[in-house]
């Protein structure tokens, strides 16, 4: 038993540093931001259409260079809450689906209220080594400043975002309450169906 003890304890020791050296050498989570967000204007700078504020097209673009870079699993399971443990695999499907619909409307929205963007990319909120920050960011333009922050998660394939901040809200905390009042009102199934209708609403404007 001592033997065994010792090999768990020397495995635990050596799997601990490989993560800790991994972390070292990745991407820094500030450089991680700045990088999608400087892709994903240089986009917007290059279609007029975009850049006058065409919602659609701006889903379309946040689809195609934020949305690869989020947890969507962790994301909507903490907004369901303690309701997600009770969902079948295909409802839990269904919810990552409508939720990252959502997801997409807000941040495209968000991204409509600037013009002639530019992004400033803050210091990250917390320690070195750390494996979950936040990284605080504006989209500057002519009009006001919009406020775009991340929480970060460092897993395997580097950083993962798992909840974003637009405009002063952060996004899981906002949708969790009157996500849980839906569930129980209506069930699971019931606010599914209420997110599927927003986005079909959504998508006829």
């Amino acid at each position: 038993m001592g033997i065994q003890r010792i090999l768990l304890a020397a495995s635990t020791a050596l799997g601990a540093l490989a993560s800790a050296l991994a972390l070292a050498q990745a991407e820094p989570a500030e450089a991680f931001v700045r990088r999608i967000s400087n892709d994903m204007l240089e986009s917007i700078k290059a279609d007029k259409s975009m850049q006058a504020g065409d919602v659609r097209k701006l889903a379309v673009l946040v689809d195609l260079k934020v949305m690869p870079s989020l947890n969507f699993e962790r994301m909507t399971a903490s907004a369901v809450g303690k309701y997600w443990r009770q969902a079948s695999p295909a409802q839990k499907d269904r919810l990552q689906t409508e939720f990252k619909d959502l997801l997409v409307r807000t941040y495209a929205g968000a991204l409509a209220q600037a013009r002639d963007q530019r992004i400033e990319v803050k210091p990250a909120r917390g320690n070195a080594g750390d494996t979950e920050l936040v990284v605080r960011t504006e989209v500057r333009g002519a009009g006001d400043p919009v406020q775009l922050d991340y929480r970060l998660e460092y897993a395997e394939s580097g950083w993962r975002i798992y909840d974003v901040n637009i405009m002063g809200v952060w996004l899981i905390e906002n949708y969790r309450g009157s996500f849980s009042q839906e569930i129980a009102n209506t069930g699971i199934d019931g606010l599914i169906a209420k997110l599927s209708a927003k986005d079909k609403a959504a998508s006829r404007l």
